[in-house]
């Protein structure tokens, strides 16, 4: 049986896990964590969202960068202390301002795909993680907002997405908690909402009983090729101060990174270049502890526009609001006049909702410059990569695992580089068919 080892524990790489035991590889996942979803898919916006695969890379994200830029409370928001990663990464980013209409497309098609599959596991493995499907409704404040929301809506439609304009009647009626008046907006009743953290620790419990082995609080600092594969060592960060110096060591066939933030940094060891970068996201969990709250929480997830902000309605007794990208390197600390912003939304737009005890969180999404995941093999035999999925690990990471999963099992059937086409190659093949045409 062909051995896998898969560096990371999160949503991806406990997706991924899941992909590869259903095709009858071993499977080890290591994490530096004591437990699987503690990172990133913790307590993300909770969409699962195909309405939100539009790409940041256009002129409009980067003019409203620069006029939120010294605003300590913005959507957006930018250190602009001198760092080469970032600049360099940012530089790359502009550079892809002509493949945004691709990218969306193709995003949305794979968040469309990624949805079926998480669903069908779900069921499959009775993993309860608060889903509710009751669709995601966009809402816009002016003309403005609205008239660029049909441009991007003409592109979600192209990629194969059920999203229709409504009117600021219509979502009173969708949602009934909203009371304010909007311009309009647009709703997708396909999307859903779920708990990451629950449903990435339910799913790691799953592919622990069908055989995959979970190494916790592996701090791994070497990758060596050798023959027939690969050995990994890490201190064991479990170890006492008596035994500090205790280390493990796996010998696999192949590797496949889907650690994060931390890719960039795994694929350097493998002679690789994965250029992600940590986009720092905020969200709050407001405690519904009272009938009040409960009544006047809505249970339809959101999206402002102009605030960028998410929701999702976690179960009777929970409501997630999400929002803000900052681009501040690997800093991770919670912010209080960035959660600010979250609270005071949920204040304004609901205020029967009570905000007396809420948990703060900050995690830093692992974003590529051309805002499209790396499902990919590496130059290496034996070394893939399901990384770099930005703002939407949540919501494409159910796809991505069986792609790269597919191009594993090409690799183990042919014992050479595997001939299963990369997302970039799919993208690659769509550029080529639509000049031709």
């Amino acid at each position: 049986m062909t051995h896998i080892a898969i560096i990371g524990a999160g949503i991806t790489g406990v997706t991924t896990a899941y992909a590869l035991l259903e095709r009858g590889f071993e499977v080890t996942v290591l994490d530096k964590h004591r437990y699987a979803a503690m990172e990133t898919s913790f307590a993300n916006g909770g969409q699962l969202s195909a309405s939100n695969a539009e790409v940041w890379n256009s002129t409009a994200t980067i003019l409203k960068g620069l006029r939120w830029m010294f605003r300590r409370d913005a959507p957006l928001l930018m250190n602009p202390r001198p760092n080469w990663h970032k600049y360099s990464w940012m530089s790359e980013f502009v550079a892809n301002i002509g493949n945004y209409r691709a990218n969306t497309i193709l995003t949305t098609r794979l968040a469309i795909e990624a949805r079926k599959h998480l669903f069908e596991i779900a069921a499959r493995e009775g993993i309860d993680f608060d889903l509710e499907r009751c669709g995601i409704l966009h809402i816009y404040h002016d003309k403005k907002g609205f008239e660029s929301g049909l441009r991007v809506n003409a592109l979600l439609q192209e990629g194969g997405l059920d999203r229709r304009a409504v009117t600021s009647e219509e979502i009173r009626t969708i949602e009934p908690t909203l009371h304010k008046d909007y311009y309009g907006g647009f709703y997708t009743p396909s999307d859903a909402t779920g708990d990451i953290h629950k449903f990435t620790r339910g799913l790691a419990d799953a592919c622990k009983r069908r055989g995959a082995t979970f190494i916790h609080e592996a701090n791994i600092d070497s990758i060596a090729q050798v023959r027939g594969g690969f050995v990994i060592g890490w201190a064991d960060l479990s170890a006492s101060d008596a035994v500090a110096s205790a280390r493990g060591v796996l010998k696999v066939d192949g590797v496949v990174v889907c650690a994060g933030v931390a890719s960039r940094h795994f694929a350097a060891m493998l002679d690789e270049r994965v250029n992600v970068y940590p986009v720092k996201g905020y969200s709050i969990t407001v405690h519904l502890d009272t009938d009040e709250s409960r009544s006047a929480t809505p249970t339809v997830s959101l999206l402002d526009e102009a605030a960028k902000i998410v929701t999702s309605r976690l179960g009777a007794d929970r409501f997630r609001v999400a929002g803000t990208a900052e681009f501040n390197d690997f800093n991770r600390d919670i912010r209080a006049d960035r959660v600010q912003p979250l609270i005071d939304w949920v204040r304004s737009n609901f205020p029967a909702v009570e905000t007396s005890r809420i948990i703060p969180w900050a995690g830093l999404r692992p974003m590529m410059p051309d805002m499209m995941p790396v499902v990919r093999a590496g130059r290496m035999p034996g070394v893939f990569f399901n990384t770099g999925h930005g703002h939407l690990g949540w919501t494409l990471s159910a796809a991505t695992a069986q792609m790269i999963a597919a191009t594993i099992d090409g690799w183990r059937g042919l014992n050479a580089p595997p001939t299963v086409p990369s997302l970039r190659g799919e993208l690659a093949v769509e550029r080529e068919m639509r000049s031709a045409s």
